[in-house]
């Protein structure tokens, strides 16, 4: 018996045999792929890691050839080749400093100072590195030349250089000033304070110049010499009291009129014609030599309460600026007697004695003379 098949049917059937066939297929693929990719990275790995030995061998044989030719210690001791330039350098060699210097320019205007407890005008101008004329011309309107007017709280005007502070007047002319205070004009044309044009050297009637080395006559302000009664001597004026009694002369030779023998202050120079010793308020003042007291009491000049003795051979000493005064006028005094005690009476910035000595009504300096 024969079966009928119709191609219909047939031809699914086949097409089912032929997909049952295959069935993992698409995995084959992949993992070939896979595998590929594991076989690359492996040889990149490979190659990378023998490339990294090979480096590293060539680095040992270069150090390995160096360590032939550079000794060990190189590195401290080999010696750096000389610097040289194809053209000479032109240089200043200049240390290095971590903090700011200010330079030390030289002042070319006057400047204030307010006068303290202790100062004189001697010790101010030593500060300054001035001579004390300079500072006492430059405030005539407040000490008129003299030295004893100094008082504390005073506004000094302290000059740049040694010589006049001068307020120009009309009708001045450079050449006049400089004849005037005993200067040259070209000093006085080139100092930079005064700002004068060199091409018009013209003063500004009003202005304050410096005239640098200039001087002028110093007005004396001291207490005249005073003498004893029938002293055969010129007197400047008559004695201040009756010392006709007087019959102490001195020996010429003086002592320290205190215990201290230090200058305090104002030495002995042409506007201070004395010196001032060092004294403690109450510190006992000796006469210098034996002589007769020709003035005991307060007087004017800054002085305070003073003391004078004549010695009876030319000679006279002045003690000034005392607390208390323990002799009076005309008594006989002798040489290392207690005549009063130290202060700071009449124009003082602190306590101290006023020293002088005089020869014949001149004035000398004590410090020739002290033993």
């Amino acid at each position: 018996m024969i079966r009928k098949t119709s191609a219909a049917s047939s031809t699914p059937q086949v097409e089912k045999k032929a997909v049952a066939s295959h069935p993992g297929l698409p995995w084959v693929i992949l993992a070939w792929v896979g595998a590929f990719l594991m076989l690359s990275w492996l040889g990149y790995v490979i190659a990378l890691r023998a490339g990294v030995v090979q480096a590293a061998q060539e680095s040992s044989e270069t150090r390995s050839r160096l360590s032939e030719i550079i000794p060990p210690d190189a590195g401290n001791s080999a010696p750096l080749p000389d610097l040289t330039f194809a053209l000479p350098v032109q240089a200043v060699a200049r240390n290095t400093s971590l903090h700011t210097i200010i330079p030390d320019r030289p002042r070319t205007s006057a400047e204030k100072y307010t006068v303290e407890a202790g100062d004189s005008v001697f010790s101010i101008a030593q500060a300054y590195k001035l001579k004390p004329e300079t500072v006492l011309w430059a405030n005539y309107d407040l000490l008129n030349d003299n030295p004893n007017m100094l008082s504390i709280g005073q506004e000094l005007k302290i000059p740049a250089t040694d010589g006049v502070l001068y307020t120009v007047k009309e009708g001045d002319t450079v050449e006049s000033v400089a004849r005037q205070f005993k200067a040259q004009p070209e000093d006085i044309i080139s100092w930079p304070g005064n700002h004068i044009d060199i091409a018009d050297p013209k003063l500004v009637p009003g202005k304050e110049i410096m005239i640098p080395g200039g001087q002028r006559e110093m007005r004396s302000w001291v207490v005249p010499t005073i003498w004893r009664a029938n002293a055969g001597a010129n007197k400047t004026i008559n004695a201040a009291c009756d010392t006709s009694g007087a019959s102490a002369y001195g020996t010429g030779y003086f002592m320290w009129p205190t215990d201290n023998h230090s200058i305090s202050g104002n030495t002995f120079w042409s506007g201070h014609l004395g010196i001032d010793i060092a004294a403690a308020t109450g510190a006992p003042v000796y006469a210098a030599d034996s002589g007769v007291v020709v003035y005991a009491g307060p007087i004017g000049g800054g002085y305070g309460l003073m003391v004078m003795i004549d010695h009876g051979n030319g000679f006279h000493t002045l003690y000034a600026h005392n607390s208390q005064i323990l002799t009076r006028c005309g008594a006989n005094v002798s040489k290392g007697q207690v005549i009063a005690y130290a202060g700071s009476t009449g124009n003082s910035t602190g306590p101290h004695l006023h020293f002088e000595i005089r020869y014949m009504g001149a004035f000398v300096n004590p410090l020739d003379y002290l033993q």
